[in-house]
C-alpha cells in the first residue's frame, strides 16, 4: 500500500515538472518566487525516492525469506544491472523522447540498482556491522558537504560519489541527479526493516514498534532542525512571514539527501506504516494493485506524461521538437511560457491514475496467472 502510494504521489510531481508553467521558469522551493501550495506541492513528493529505495530493502527481505540468501544474492545482482540498464535506455527515452547515446541520465532507477548489487554483498555481512555501517554513512555523510577534491580524477570520482552536477568528457555528457551517497545505503536499513514483518511479530506488536521508530526518527527531525547546525545544507531562516518561516524550516535537500531530508521522509512513512496495519477499503486495496507493479507503473507513466505534454504543447502552439529534450525537459529554452496553473496539473494528475490504474490492475493479474515466467521477476 505505502508503495503504492509514493507513486501515486511521485507521478503529481512529474506532471508538474513537464505540465505546470512555472517550471520553466524556477525552482518549486526558491522562497524567493514561489509560493505555499507550490512549495509543498513539490514537499510531499520528496517522500518518493527514499521510501521507494528504503521499501525495495524490505522487499528484498521478504524475497530472502521465501527463496534462500543464495537466491536472494543471485536476484538482486541480477536485478541491480537490469535496472541500471533501464535507466541508461529506455527510461532515459522517457523523459527526453530522444536518442542520445553521448549523455546519460543517473536518476532513481539507476541508483535502486547499484542499491541491489551493493546488499547483495552486505547481507553476507553480519547483520550489526551491515546496519552500523548504513547508519554511519547516512547519519555522517552530512559532515562532507563542503568537502571539494582538487584534482580532476578525484572531482569526478567524488561528483559520482556525493554531487549533484552535469559532467562533461568531451562530447559524453553525464547528469550525477542522483549521487551513490547516502542512497545506496537506505536499502540495507529498509532490508533489516523487513524483520518486522516475520510472522513472529504480531500486528498490535508490530504496530507499536513501527509507532515508535516512525516518532523517534520525526522528532529527531524536529530537534536537529531547530538546531539548525547540522544536517542540512540549507539552514533555515526567518523570514516575512510566518508561511515562509515554515517553508524554510522544512526545506531540506534532496540532492543529494541530507540527514534532516531523511528523517522527515522515512519518519512519517514508518508512521503511515504503523497506523496503516488496520487500514481496509477502496482505495487501500487500489493502491496495493499499483504498489504490486512499481516498475510496470514507473515506465508507462512516464512516457503518457511526456506524450500528453507533448500534444498539449503542440495544441498550444509550441513546437514538437522543444518536447524532445537536450538535457532535462525544463531546461528547454522554447518551452518557457508553456504548461497550466496548479489547479490543472492537479486535475490532469487525478486523470492520469484513473486512467493508468486498469493497467495496472491487468498487469498484476497478468504476473499473479503466470508465475513460471521467470523474466516477470524483473518488471
Amino acid at each position: 500500500m505505502l508503495r503504492g502510494l509514493v507513486m501515486v504521489i511521485m507521478a503529481l510531481d512529474h506532471v508538474r515538472l513537464f505540465l505546470h508553467y512555472d517550471s520553466f521558469f524556477f525552482n518549486p522551493l526558491d522562497l524567493t518566487q514561489t509560493n505555499g501550495t507550490l512549495f509543498f506541492t513539490r514537499f510531499i513528493t520528496h517522500f518518493c525516492a527514499p521510501v521507494f529505495v528504503f521499501l525495495a530493502g524490505t522487499s528484498a527481505f521478504l524475497v530472502g525469506q521465501r527463496k534462500g540468501v543464495k537466491f536472494l544474492t543471485s536476484w538482486l545482482v541480477k536485478r541491480g544491472v537490469w535496472l541500471i540498464f533501464l535507466e541508461f535506455t529506455i527510461i532515459k527515452f522517457a523523459w527526453l523522447f530522444k536518442f542520445d547515446i553521448s549523455y546519460s541520465l543517473l536518476q532513481v532507477i539507476w541508483v535502486l540498482g547499484l542499491g541491489m548489487i551493493l546488499l547483495a554483498g552486505l547481507i553476507h555481512l553480519p547483520k550489526r556491522l551491515a546496519v552500523a555501517i548504513s547508519v554511519l554513512i547516512i547519519v555522517g555523510h552530512n559532515v562532507f558537504d563542503s568537502f571539494a577534491p582538487t584534482s580532476e580524477v578525484g572531482t569526478s570520482i567524488w561528483s559520482f560519489l556525493y554531487e549533484f552536477k552535469l559532467l562533461t568528457y568531451g562530447d559524453i555528457k553525464i547528469f550525477v541527479a542522483y549521487s551513490i551517497l547516502p542512497w545506496v545505503f537506505i536499502m540495507p536499513i529498509g532490508y533489516y526493516f523487513g524483520s518486522f514483518y516475520l510472522p513472529r511479530f504480531e500486528s498490535k506488536i508490530r504496530a507499536k514498534i513501527l509507532l515508535q521508530i516512525g516518532l523517534g526518527l520525526t522528532l529527531t527531525f524536529f530537534i536537529i532542525r531547530i538546531m539548525n547546525l547540522y544536517g542540512d545544507p540549507y539552514l533555515w531562516t526567518s523570514q516575512d512571514s510566518w508561511s515562509y518561516t515554515l517553508m524554510s524550516f522544512f526545506k531540506v535537500t534532496k540532492y543529494p539527501p541530507s540527514l534532516l531530508y531523511l528523517l522527515i521522509t522515512i519518519g512519517p512513512s514508518i508512521i503511515l506504516l504503523a497506523l496503516a496495519e488496520k487500514w481496509k477499503g477502496w482505495i487501500f486495496d487500489k493502491l496495493v494493485i499499483i504498489g504490486r507493479v512499481p516498475m510496470f507503473f514507473y515506465i508507462i507513466h512516464l512516457y503518457v506524461i511526456h506524450l500528453v505534454a507533448l500534444l498539449f504543447a503542440i495544441a498550444t502552439g509550441f513546437n514538437e521538437s522543444d518536447m524532445f529534450a537536450d538535457l532535462w525537459i525544463t531546461m528547454q529554452p522554447g518551452l518557457k511560457g508553456f504548461g497550466f496553473n496548479l489547479g490543472v496539473v492537479y486535475i490532469i494528475w487525478i486523470v492520469l491514475i484513473i486512467g493508468l490504474y486498469p493497467l495496472c490492475a491487468w498487469f498484476n493479474t497478468y504476473k499473479s496467472n503466470n508465475r513460471d515466467k521467470w523474466w516477470l521477476r524483473y518488471l
